[in-house]
């Protein structure tokens, strides 16, 4: 199953997570998620396949996120406005995304993508 990757070139996380799984020769496709965020449908898979909540895929430290007031509101909105907030814009979303199948990680942990393909190895 191919590896799909959303994120943000300017991203140092991103990049840190994109040069980690080049130098371990992990195949994936990149897709840049401010021009072509996932649908609502795709958030609500990756929200399922995650086991996160959907508060955990906002980009808290991003200036969309600040313009828009979302601290002000997240706490009273459904799981469903969430995301069609998130869909909305790219920006808005915590980045990268990894998404491997039934698996989906947020944001960049060495450990986490260490343990991910060392499972999926075994």
């Amino acid at each position: 199953m191919a590896i799909s990757f959303y994120e943000y070139a300017a991203c140092s996380t991103c990049q840190k997570a994109k040069k980690w799984l080049e130098s371990r020769g992990v195949k994936f496709t990149a897709i840049p998620i401010v021009d072509q965020p996932p649908s609502e449908a795709q958030l609500k898979d990756f929200v399922a396949k995650s086991g996160l909540d959907p508060r955990r895929f906002f980009n808290t430290s991003g200036q969309v996120y600040r313009e828009q007031r979302i601290s002000d509101r997240i706490a009273v909105m459904s799981h469903g406005e969430m995301l069609k907030v998130l869909a909305s814009n790219g920006k808005l979303i915590k980045r990268p995304i990894l998404v491997d199948g039934d698996k989906v990680l947020v944001g960049f942990k060495e450990a986490d993508y260490q343990s991910h393909f060392s499972s999926e190895s075994a």
